[in-house]
């Protein structure tokens, strides 16, 4: 599990981003905190933490100075700006102190989780250590910058969308349109076009099974596990 550390300076705000974090598969909220003192006082006390959710605008410092601070203090935590700061120098200095991602607020589910997907992929792609060759710089460099959440189209259903992707990410290979059909209960053909448009959006990518006659199956892979 990657331990997060959600940093707002409105409970009730903090409360959300929370529960957004404990519904993307792999993410443990473990803990959180309301000023620029009490977030360095968690990084300090946890027995593990992976990651923090930033808000900027805390009631006591801003949140790039508690990222400063982190560093000062030989915290390397990853962090992802989660504010309303929209200015082009705050987004600059938030780079040129590590942050790895920046979302604006308002947002979406769908919005915080495309950044911690991807950087449940950049930990993925770190893991395997060694050396890395151009191929492999340039996905480690790219594993955040994933498309965001496409619009769904005139007949789409977000709730289905929602269980076909669950059901095509959390699976440990390639399934066909039939099988998610069951994990989910809804038809085959219903499946399918939901799969194909994931597939399209580059969040599916589509692989083929060669049986001993016929056709091959498709099957659709989760795409930062292809």
């Amino acid at each position: 599990m990657i331990e997060v550390l959600v940093v707002d300076d409105d409970t009730r705000v903090a409360r959300v981003n929370a529960a957004y974090v404990e519904k993307v598969p792999g993410f443990h909220v473990a803990g959180e905190a309301h000023s620029a003192a009490e977030a360095l006082r968690r990084v300090a006390e946890l027995p593990r933490l992976d990651l923090v959710l930033m808000d900027h605008y805390l009631p006591d410092e801003t949140g790039l100075a508690v990222v400063q601070e982190m560093r000062r203090r030989g915290h390397q935590t990853d962090v992802i700006m989660v504010t309303a700061a929209r200015d082009v120098s705050t987004v600059q200095a938030a780079m040129r102190h590590g942050a790895l991602q920046y979302l604006v607020k308002p947002f979406a589910f769908a919005g915080l989780r495309t950044k911690l997907e991807a950087y449940a992929e950049l930990r993925r792609t770190l893991d395997g250590g060694g050396e890395a060759e151009q191929a492999e710089v340039d996905r480690i460099f790219g594993a955040l910058s994933t498309p965001s959440e496409p619009d769904l189209p005139k007949g789409h259903s977000p709730t289905t969308a929602e269980l076909v992707r669950r059901s095509l990410m959390n699976a440990e290979g390639p399934l066909s349109a039939q099988e998610i059909a069951e994990r989910t209960g809804v038809s085959r053909q219903t499946a399918q076009r939901y799969l194909k448009l994931l597939e399209r959006t580059g969040r599916a990518r589509l692989t083929l099974k060669y049986g001993d006659a016929g056709r091959p199956e498709h099957r659709y892979v989760w795409a930062t596990r292809a």
